[in-house]
């Protein structure tokens, strides 16, 4: 029985300590100093973004893209620098992934 609850439960925890990696990630990498979850800093809010591209297929993929590249036009006129060559894709995808989830 133990271990029956211990299969149920197991996805949610990896779930979860995924995103904690993630938000984690995006911490470390510098990401807060200019976006917040709940409210516009320099950039969008993340809840912003992960409203405007929710749903649509691909869109970590054009979003790394873009965050790697850095560019200008999308969320105003402030730019956005490109992202540090020290940030691994792999860790860049999955801060942007957790973004992409937040409700």
């Amino acid at each position: 029985m133990k271990l029956q609850r211990a299969l149920i439960l197991l996805p949610a925890l990896l779930l979860a300590g995924t995103a904690t990696a993630s938000e984690e990630l995006f911490k470390k990498n510098g990401c807060v100093a200019c976006h917040k979850v709940d409210q516009k800093l320099v950039g969008p809010a993340l809840k912003d973004v992960a409203k405007k591209y929710a749903g649509q297929a691909g869109a970590a993929n054009m979003l790394a893209k873009k965050v790697r590249a850095g560019g200008t036009g999308v969320w105003g006129s402030v730019a956005m620098p490109p992202a540090p060559t020290t940030v691994s894709d792999a860790d860049l995808k999955a801060s942007i992934e957790w973004v992409l989830s937040l409700k």
